[in-house]
């Protein structure tokens, strides 16, 4: 794992500031601390920061062709390149490493644009060809590695790992999007390929961006999609095969590596499963490293522990105490712009405690959205059935109505929380999914900004983001289609965010096999009956791994991987939230409702609702304004608070 970070005159061949481009290099210093390469020439300067995992020797980067007139700085795994390297070689290339960075250059010289379609891997890389003055911008088919870009008012193209790189240039203005402002509070995460700022970018997962000098930026151009066609003709004991077989080749292709290597165990199915291919694979004990929450109700150490006997792993626990909320402003500076999913603080844990034994972890991340692990996706399915059985006519404004008319109360038994259902059954499928993954909901948004702020947004909706995925999703079916949506959206803009950050800040590369895109593409080819059967979520998958592992981890309630925001905002972060959400910081914006953060603040202290996700939404989002807008880039390029 590495970083990356350039600079492209599209207009002519200016010189490129050494300074400037090493600043931005060396801003990404902890996503690759072993070595640092930078390659400039007119018009063009590319830096690359090195953990070193595969050809420790001879991988050094930037790297080159023969001629060195191809160049390319990467970050990431191409799984399959052994596969590639006597291919390429039949084609007259000639390799003088054993990396599969190597790869990346004589792919483009056999293949051209084409060469992401042979790449089996993660990764976000960009490549300079001098001959045709084209530079190529890639990032892999589900957003595991993070590339942003922004293109300045004199033709500088800037691009990066992080943020903090591209701000490292200085010539970024870090201007605030209201409108990404607006998807933040709804998804907790800036959605692609919007970033935080005006001037900046994401390129969007399945993205390639091609560039040549003297021309305008072009539109990124897509090569990978998933099609959920659910047509295969497999009965269930061919699919639990089949699964099997895939699974022990995803998990293989990931354990390529020179460096020690380990795999995250939470207890849940998905890290289970990962945990117990992995022993089936290796010669050696697997390294597996767990985190234990001091709380019981956060705590799964007991079924880590079951797989860790089973397998006779070594495995390394860490405990995290109830209180362990001192990394908001650590978490505020990692990620660059706002981003309020909480189990980034056990995430970043379990990454601290891993770097201490290993350099590469395998994690379970993605088998919530491609095995069907969500309740929210049988909740879904339920209220499909229910939306299904009433017509639309009369359904939106008898539910809605009821929806409006009924309290929130977080305090009362589940059963009478009816208030999400009856506004979930006046939407439309992909509404009411949006609706039920916001974390704070249209009407809730429509009180939290003032007036000024909606006349800055000119009536945008964060829907659109959701809406926009749904039109090229390519299937009715109500499971395909939220799966399809969490793919394009929650799983690039959270997980992956969140595992990226944190694995990174620590030097620590995480691997993700049950991201596999073939992997991915079959089970899309799998009827939705063999994701979710009933109030079973991962069918398919338990029923695969049950020779593998103990009933009490694949059949138990899921528990997630969360912290106990509400105790903490009623107990030993109240006055601290109170200040942040209460404060000069958010009110100087003039883009919320003060009298509604008081609403927000009090009901929650005196215990009538549970404001715990919104409030801690409003606590990162001014944790960025104090960190990042009003922080400087220091000598390091490191971002620091004022």
């Amino acid at each position: 794992m590495c970083g990356i970070t350039g600079i492209f005159d599209t207009r002519g061949k200016r010189d490129v500031a050494r300074p400037v481009l090493h600043r931005m290099n060396e801003a990404q210093f902890h996503r690759g601390p072993d070595e640092g390469g930078l390659h400039i020439e007119p018009g063009v300067g590319l830096g690359h920061r090195r953990l070193s995992i595969i050809d420790l020797s001879t991988g050094q980067q930037p790297l080159y062709n023969e001629d060195q007139s191809v160049c390319v700085v990467f970050n990431g795994e191409i799984y399959n390149f052994q596969e590639l390297i006597p291919e390429l070689q039949a084609l007259g290339h000639v390799f003088h490493t054993r990396s599969d960075t190597e790869v990346i250059v004589h792919a483009w010289e056999s293949w051209g644009e084409s060469c992401v379609d042979r790449f089996r891997g993660m990764f976000a890389f960009a490549l300079w060809d001098r001959n045709q003055e084209v530079l190529f911008l890639a990032r892999d088919r589900l957003g595991v590695k993070p590339l942003y870009y922004a293109l300045l008012d004199d033709g500088s193209l800037l691009f990066g790992s992080e943020l903090k790189s591209l701000l490292a240039h200085g010539g970024l203005k870090r201007e605030i999007d209201p409108c990404a402002v607006e998807e933040y509070f709804a998804l907790g995460y800036v959605a692609e390929p919007r970033t935080i700022f005006k001037g900046a970018k994401k390129l969007p997962p399945g993205h390639s961006l091609r560039l040549r000098r003297g021309q305008p930026l072009p539109a990124p151009r897509e090569y990978w999609d998933v099609r959920f066609s659910l047509d295969a003709r497999i009965d269930e004991a061919e699919a639990n095969a089949e699964l099997v077989r895939r699974l022990n080749e995803s998990v293989r292709l990931r354990m390529i590596s020179e460096v020690p290597l380990g795999a995250f165990l939470s207890g849940g199915v998905d890290s289970s499963a990962v945990v117990a291919v992995m022993a089936g694979l290796s010669k050696e004990p697997v390294n597996s490293c767990s985190i234990a929450f001091a709380d019981p109700a956060f705590n799964e150490a007991e079924f880590a522990k079951m797989v860790a006997d089973r397998y006779r792993t070594r495995h390394y626990v860490d405990l995290v105490e109830s209180e362990d909320f001192d990394l908001i402003d650590t978490l505020a500076r990692l990620y660059d712009e706002p981003y309020a999913d909480s189990s980034a603080i056990p995430t970043y844990r379990v990454c601290q405690l891993a770097r201490q034994h290993v350099t590469v972890a395998l994690s379970g991340d993605g088998g919530d959205e491609t095995f069907g692990g969500y309740r929210r996706y049988r909740l879904h399915l339920m209220e499909e059935r229910m939306r299904s059985a009433v017509p639309a006519a009369l359904r939106r404004p008898l539910f809605g109505a009821l929806g409006r008319i009924y309290p929130k109360a977080d305090w009362a038994p589940r059963i009478f929380r009816a208030k999400t259902t009856f506004e979930g059954m006046a939407r439309s499928s992909v509404e009411a999914y949006f609706h039920s993954v916001s974390i704070l909901r249209a009407p809730m948004r429509a009180r939290l900004f003032s007036d000024r702020f909606k006349r800055e947004i000119a009536g945008y909706d964060a829907f659109d983001v959701f809406s926009g995925h749904a039109a090229k999703a390519g299937t009715d079916d109500p499971l395909a289609l939220i799966q399809y949506l969490d793919l394009k959206t929650y799983l690039v803009g959270d997980i992956n965010t969140k595992v990226d950050r944190a694995s990174m800040a620590h030097s620590l590369e995480v691997r993700e096999p049950l991201m596999d895109h073939p992997l991915i593409e079959w089970l899309a080819t799998l009827p939705s009956s063999l994701k979710v059967r009933g109030q079973e979520g991962k069918y398919l998958l338990k029923k695969a791994m049950e020779p593998y592992l103990p009933n009490d981890v694949l059949y138990r309630p899921k528990m997630g991987f969360s912290v106990p925001l509400a105790r903490w905002f009623r107990g030993p972060l109240k006055e601290r939230m109170r200040s942040a959400v209460l404060g000069s910081r958010l009110a100087e914006t003039g883009w919320f409702n003060q009298k509604y953060l008081n609403h927000l603040v009090e009901a929650h202290i005196s215990g009538v609702s549970d404001y715990s996700a919104s409030l801690w939404t409003l606590l990162m989002f001014e944790a960025f304004l104090r960190n990042v807008m009003e922080g400087e880039v220091g000598a390091a390029g490191v971002e620091v608070a004022a």
